[in-house]
């Protein structure tokens, strides 16, 4: 099967891509570790000591840099359907971050500590239509959510990667009622044609 035109262009984009270059130079996973770094420069959420949930974390550029951020004291769980190799100061934990057993695994490995932020960088497989991979988009970020709500510590903080578009204006709404402070952030790193934003939910209502 030939590749097609868009995903040669992808392709092309990505090899020239300045963030692809600098992770390659720098050892990060993956371009993604630049944007959390561009936020949390912003919005100062991986301080040391700081309890991290990372959902839908392979490769795992988004873990790797809170882990260096929050130290011994801190931790990271890491949450994927698909594999990641070993990080260090990352815990992983693999299966869907709904899941009875996941959740249980997850309860074990925080040994009772509050989570202070939960993350999430997640995608929804493309299928190419627009109007349904918006729609999955939106679904991963409600579940990220309501994940966030039931184990954030009152204090504690949400980003999640969502897509301008459909749905978008009601899950907006529906953060700024969950949480003290919302705010929008797009990164350096988030190619400027994607339709892509951060939200960022602080101080859980």
């Amino acid at each position: 099967m030939k590749p097609s035109k868009t995903s040669k262009q992808w392709m092309r984009e990505h090899i020239n891509d300045p963030f692809v270059k600098l992770a390659q130079k720098e050892g990060y996973r993956s371009r993604a570790a630049y944007k959390l770094m561009e936020i949390d420069a912003k919005d100062r959420l991986l301080k040391p000591g700081t309890v991290v949930v990372d959902l839908g974390a392979t490769p795992g550029g988004w873990s790797q840099v809170a882990a260096g951020r929050v130290g011994r004291n801190g931790k990271v769980i890491a949450l994927d359907l698909l594999p990641l190799d070993p990080l260090a100061g990352v815990e992983f934990i693999r299966g869907d971050f709904c899941g009875d057993a996941v959740l249980k695994q997850l309860e074990d490995l925080l040994q009772g500590k509050p989570v202070d932020l939960v993350i999430s960088d997640m995608s929804p497989n493309i299928c190419g239509v627009a109007s349904a991979d918006q729609a999955r988009a939106m679904h991963l970020a409600e579940l990220a959510m309501e994940f966030a709500l039931e184990r954030l510590k009152p204090e504690g903080s949400f980003l999640v990667k969502v897509f301008q578009g459909a749905g978008f204006e009601d899950f907006y709404k529906m953060m700024r009622s969950r949480f003290a402070k919302v705010v929008t952030r797009k990164p350096k790193a988030s190619r400027d044609r994607s339709s892509e934003l951060y939200l960022l939910g602080t101080k859980k209502l």
